[in-house]
């Protein structure tokens, strides 16, 4: 048999007719009962399939004695990690909505989403130190070791399976409804890329957070739906991982840009020990730094995969997997069955691209110009909680906040997001450009621009930049760097320098909180 056959084999045998999230997990374990399911690294915790599965009915069972009817609302407030699974793949097998938050987030943070979720049930990892608002119950996370007797999944198809609350990159967190339909169908589209995006034979690492659908959808569910084995970390340290890499033989590592930048910073034949037994490494969330991306191909002989997507869409849009080659700077090409288009500021709408190749054909220079992303699926989201506002137009047409461009080649490079762009005098500028410029100079690590208020352009820009440890650098080195790559409207109006910047959960830069 081939390795291409056995691939499409293994999907077979976990996909037919799933209406609900949960039964991946049940097909797991009906076609691989006694295949390793999940491990946490730091306990060297174990579940098979069949495990996984009977826990997961004791988990939904606990929550229906709990009172939880269908479509309640049940956050759950915990680690990466075996728990975490089992307690989110038993609220929706019970009929519940599962709304994913940061075990970390302070209650000032909690308070609100748990309010505006209208959430029922709280699963935390520490259920007595939670402040939660009147009539709200918080339990202690699933026993991952439980064994409970089936229990028939609720809901499927349009009805929500998720709430999933955006970061807030640039505005306030807006709960997204995510339906057991949008969320298998991403799993489907990320399915029919080839070659395989992932085999049952795999062996997953994910220490990027679950509560973020980055590691809810391509993660752990892509796993379920092939069988494959998850090593779950709690948390992010790259000796740490690589120790883990060995240990558990990882084959695929699911990552964000700032885990890359801490393997990239490694000694190199440490680095390409540690992953032996890699074959692919995927990024996604934020732009990795094509530094970055050098560094790792020079340590391992292996390319990082890009890819693009937003909780919007459940969450993947396009990767450089689907034309099987990295490129610097771009994030790919659509996943089979996801349409894409760029929208100009006027409205008019550019082609669409779903088959790269009838795009390449008909690709015409004045296609070139950016604009903003927008995108038509299977796999979008049903609007905003709790009224489902915002969603996709009557002809299933999403635009997101994201402005970029299509290269001849039918691949699509971000420029930034349509919020951040500062205007000056009339031109526009994209943070990216002036950031890629900053971290050209040695002693800078990280930079931001924002815009700011100025009376004479209507705005300025303004760099906000993280220097070295050790490093010096004047204010004047940083704006005279700017000015000798920069068109003079570009170039920072002030520099203020800082020990860190804000980032969300994965990694993405926080400018509102710069602002």
């Amino acid at each position: 048999m081939s390795s291409e056959q056995g691939n499409h084999q293994d999907h077979q045998a976990a996909s037919g007719t799933v209406g609900n999230v949960s039964e991946l997990v049940a097909r797991a374990a009906g076609s691989w009962p006694n295949s390793l399911a999940l491990i946490d690294s730091g306990t060297d915790r174990r579940s098979t399939w069949a495990q996984a599965d009977a826990a997961v009915n004791a988990e939904a069972r606990r929550l229906l004695d709990a009172g939880l009817s269908r479509g309640d609302r049940v956050i759950v407030r915990l680690p990466t990690s075996t728990a975490f699974a089992v307690s989110l793949f038993g609220v929706v097998r019970a009929g519940g909505i599962a709304v994913p938050l940061s075990p970390q987030a302070p209650a000032a943070e909690v308070q609100p989403l748990v309010e505006h979720s209208g959430a029922k049930l709280v699963i935390s990892h520490d259920p007595e130190a939670e402040e939660l608002p009147e009539g709200v119950t918080a339990l202690p996370p699933a026993d991952a070791t439980a064994a409970g007797e089936p229990v028939e999944p609720v809901g499927a198809g349009e009805d929500i399976a998720v709430v999933s609350y955006t970061s807030g990159t640039t505005g306030p967190p807006r709960g997204v409804m995510l339906s057991h339909r949008a969320l298998l169908a991403n799993i489907e589209q990320l399915s029919a890329v080839r070659p395989a995006v992932l085999q049952h034979s795999d062996r997953v690492f994910i220490a990027i957070p679950l509560f973020h659908v980055y590691g809810l959808g391509p993660g752990l569910l892509q796993a379920a739906s092939v069988g494959a084995t998850v090593v779950l970390s709690e948390r992010f340290d790259a000796r740490r991982a690589l120790a883990d890499c060995a240990e558990f033989r990882v084959t695929t590592i699911a990552g964000v840009p700032a885990m890359y930048a801490e393997f990239a910073a490694l000694d190199a034949d440490e680095l390409g020990a540690g992953l032996a037994t890699v074959r692919r490494m995927t990024s996604g969330a934020a732009p990795l730094h094509p530094k970055v991306l050098a560094a790792i191909r020079s340590a391992t002989g292996m390319d990082v995969y890009e890819g693009y997507g937003l909780t919007e869409a459940a969450p993947v849009v396009t990767t450089t997997l689907v034309t099987g080659y990295p490129k610097p700077g771009s994030v790919g090409r659509p996943l089979p069955g996801i349409e894409l288009r760029l929208v100009d500021s006027d409205g008019t709408a550019g082609p669409v691209l779903s088959d790269p190749d009838d795009f390449v054909d008909s690709f015409d220079e004045e296609d070139g110009g950016t604009g903003l992303v927008a995108l038509r699926g299977a796999n979008l989201f049903s609007g905003y909680w709790p009224d489902g506002a915002h969603g996709p137009d009557g002809e299933g047409w999403f635009r997101t906040g994201d402005v970029g461009y299509l290269d001849t080649d039918g691949d699509l490079h971000l420029v930034d997001r349509a919020n951040d762009l500062i205007i000056v005098n009339g031109f526009n500028v994209y943070p990216n450009e002036v950031e890629s410029v900053l971290t050209e100079l040695p002693e800078v690590v990280e930079a931001a621009v924002v815009g700011v208020v100025d009376e004479r352009s209507g705005e300025a820009v303004k760099a906000v930049v993280v220097v070295a440890p050790g490093a010096s650098l004047s204010a004047q080195q940083v704006v005279d760097h700017c000015a000798g790559k920069l068109a003079g409207y570009k170039v920072p109006h002030s520099v203020e320098f800082a020990e860190s910047l804000p980032h969300s959960a994965t990694g993405k830069l926080r400018r509102l909180r710069l602002r």
